[in-house]
């Protein structure tokens, strides 16, 4: 069920009903709706796989009570390991198997032997790598002492397969989540009014922006050899710009439909291509993952607590396994080992040119300079965006390769990727009101009603005069 489908607006707005009749002393029953839903939510794409998120739930439900219960750090070790176990290892089967069969086999075929090996048909169980790393957080920090664990099964349950964030984040930590699950919710028209805000800046983003960009970007690298350097720099760029809308997109959507049911989602973006670095770029793009990454991974190798090439390598070795996260396919491995080469670079060079002078570092940082930085970082992060959008990493360099045959004639037909130059227009017209929007309050919450309803009213015409109502889903649902 797509946020961006009539089918789900009407579930929700049955649902949003039934939800609020419950009055403020029965949250437990509203618990009980909630998981309810999401169930039917979560089962609307495949049935079968209801028993693996519930599976999940109930393994990390008693291992967090154990962990608790139990007086020795051998035991609750123990206890760790079987959440760690099972959660990757159900990951790594539907996730992870066929890919290192098939990487098996290649490599031994290249040594000169021959192996048989078999695969199996497996279907990629939506929204796996969000809710185990959500339900692995909580094992983690009751074993860490930082959490205490809830004996109340239903309201566990439900913020695991919480329907507005179940399938794409973000990742919510217990600590966060939890709690607003085991008190009494109150409605708040003024969350409401954000909530709302929220969804449709979000829907905006998505099937103005995204979807319309998807439709040039889809063209370009299905057709790479009939394409020139100028055509292929404005596919990936719009690329850039698709796979950044379509994510954050959602996470608006989900963070709004929250808000009008009483819960707080955190921010997982915060406009990452103004960044003026990649340490910063990462602060800014899927905020939920690079956090869980830095505290569930990058911490427990030691963190910035060890030497300057231990540092180095845990950075490395972080962002490869935020790669290999993202999907079974050499071409993530090498955007995240790309992306902890310009971390690495970027520390290296910035411990080169530190100085005490910091009145200095001030002066100098100036619009102009700031303006450079934004465009080095973002220019960075396209060239491994190419990696990350290509189904091969032949496909990747055949790419980048005729980027730079330095063609750079104008083509009409080309340049629309045979969708018409009216396509085109549109799709850099979505661009500047996408712009135009980031002079908007960042939390869209508007002090005037006459400002609120101007608006809705703007974004709901622009998503029905220059929507693509494909019912496209999000590309994040795959990963």
């Amino acid at each position: 069920m797509l946020f961006n489908t009539i089918t789900f607006l009407l579930f929700f707005i049955i649902f949003f009903i039934t939800y609020w009749l419950f009055k403020e002393k029965h949250f437990k029953y509203q618990n009980l709706f909630l998981l309810i839903a999401s169930y039917i939510f979560y089962g609307w794409w495949d049935t079968r796989f209801l028993s693996l998120i519930i599976l999940s739930t109930l393994v990390d439900y008693v291992v967090g009570i154990q962990i608790y219960k139990s007086v020795s750090l051998k035991h609750k070790k123990l206890y760790l390991y079987i959440s760690l176990i099972f959660n990757l290892g159900l990951l790594g089967f539907f996730k992870y198997y066929n890919f290192f069969i098939s990487s098996l086999q290649e490599s031994i075929t290249a040594l000169g032997f021959s192996i048989d090996t078999w695969t199996l048909t497996i279907i990629l169980p939506v929204g796996i790598s969000f809710y185990t790393f959500q339900t692995l957080s909580y094992s983690i920090d009751v074993y860490r002492g930082e959490l205490k664990p809830t004996k109340d099964f239903i309201s566990f349950a439900a913020f695991v397969t919480f329907f507005p964030q179940l399938v794409a984040g973000p990742i919510e930590r217990a600590s966060h989540l939890l709690p607003q699950f085991l008190s009494p919710r109150k409605f708040s028209f003024q969350d409401a009014r954000i909530g709302i805000n929220l969804i449709t800046y979000g829907l905006f983003k998505k099937v103005v922006v995204a979807d319309r960009l998807a439709l040039y970007v889809n063209n370009i690298f299905n057709d790479i050899g009939n394409a020139n350097t100028i055509s292929l720099l404005i596919g990936i760029v719009f690329f850039s710009l698709q796979i950044y809308c379509d994510f954050s997109g959602y996470s608006l959507m989900a963070r709004g439909l929250s808000k009008l049911l009483g819960f707080d989602l955190m921010v997982n973006f915060k406009r990452p291509y103004l960044a003026t670095s990649i340490p910063d770029f990462w602060r800014r793009w899927h905020v939920s993952l690079s956090t869980w990454f830095r505290d569930y991974v990058y911490i427990p190798l030691g963190g910035n607590r060890v030497s300057t090439f231990k540092i180095y390598l845990n950075l490395f070795i972080v962002f490869l396994i935020s790669g290999l996260w993202h999907g079974a396919n050499w071409t993530f491995i090498v955007w995240g080992a790309l992306h902890g080469i310009f971390q690495v670079i970027y520390l290296v060079y910035k411990k080169a040119t530190y100085s005490n002078n910091t009145v200095l570092q001030k002066k100098n940082d100036r619009f102009l300079l700031k303006f450079f930085k934004i465009l080095l970082v973002y220019s960075l992060v396209c060239f491994a965006w190419i990696f990350f959008r290509s189904q091969t990493i032949e496909e990747a360099v055949y790419f980048i390769s005729k980027i730079l045959e330095f063609d750079f004639s104008i083509n009409l037909a080309q340049l629309s990727a045979f969708k018409g130059p009216l396509n085109l227009l549109l799709s850099f017209f979505a661009i500047l009101i996408l712009l135009l929007s980031y002079l908007l309050p960042e939390n869209l919450n508007f002090k005037r009603n006459s400002d609120y309803l101007l608006f809705n009213f703007v974004i709901i015409l622009l998503i029905i005069l220059l929507g693509v109502n494909g019912k496209a889903g999000f590309i994040y649902f795959q990963f």
